[in-house]
């Protein structure tokens, strides 16, 4: 990237940590060297000064969180920070314990994401999708989910998964909930661009590549030899590389509005 991170960067990780499909939420991470004086940089758990990938990962947060004060600052509320947890292997967690067969997630009971940075090698061995671009999209997807429960959004979709008792209408919440984060994913780096200029044309085509690769479709293929649409709970290759694009075109969270979208 030019200066920071790079742009093209987290919209892979954009594209790339959401649509792997691996519960509770997917892959978040950002990029480039960063900021220890924020907020981001304090909060996270203090990996080796060596240790290249966790300061691209406070980096990258720290970028989401200029962006969210912003977007939160104009519609006259407050935006509280996440908190950065870096772990191998397995970390307790408010919601459990995490383990790093989970991929990168967010715990609403804590508002903390969760990374295990040994999910970055995953992300460019198995899933092939290199870069700091893809790294980054995982942590801005994170973030979408962070932003979801502060806004009522998660507790409202959990409860009405909750009293449809109905394990197929729940998944299609899962979804709606899960495209939505990537939409303001997307709503991130579009913001983040247009503040720093971070990214490149061929990066955000990484992004959407990478996006495309990890779809629930893709995945139940490539894993079970066959499709389950009803099992889906992150959306398929072309609905989550839709949201995301959305969400970057604009940079507007009002057009990522997943739950009143007739089509996804």
């Amino acid at each position: 990237g030019r200066g920071s991170v790079g742009i093209g960067t987290l919209v892979i990780a954009l594209a790339v940590g959401y649509f792997f499909g691996i519960d509770p939420a997917v892959i978040l991470g950002l990029a480039s060297s960063p900021d220890l004086s924020s907020p981001a940089a304090r909060s996270a758990q203090k990996p080796p000064a060596s240790d290249e990938m966790a300061t691209f990962v406070a980096k990258v947060l720290g970028s989401t969180e200029t962006t969210w004060q912003t977007v939160f600052s104009e519609a006259g509320r407050r935006y509280q920070e996440p908190k950065l947890v870096l772990f191998t292997g397995a970390t307790p967690t408010a919601c459990g314990t995490g383990k790093s067969a989970m991929g990168p997630f967010y715990c609403p009971a804590d508002q903390k994401v969760y990374i295990d940075l040994a999910f970055y090698r995953d992300l460019r061995e198995r899933f092939h999708a290199p870069g700091e671009f893809a790294q980054a999209y995982v942590i801005a997807h994170e973030v979408g989910h962070h932003v979801q429960n502060l806004l009522g959004i998660s507790d409202k979709v959990h409860a009405a998964q909750q009293r449809s008792g109905n394990k197929v209408a729940a998944n299609e919440l899962s979804v709606r909930l899960e495209l939505q984060a990537d939409c303001f994913a997307g709503v991130w780096g579009h913001r983040a661009d247009s503040m720093q200029k971070i990214l490149e044309p061929s990066e955000t085509e990484q992004a959407l590549t990478a996006a495309s690769a990890i779809g629930d479709d893709r995945l139940q293929k490539q894993t079970q030899g066959q499709i389950v649409p009803e099992s889906f709970t992150h959306g398929t290759s072309e609905q989550r590389v839709r949201w995301f694009k959305r969400g970057m075109a604009t940079g507007d969270v009002r057009q990522c509005d997943t739950f009143s979208a007739a089509s996804l």
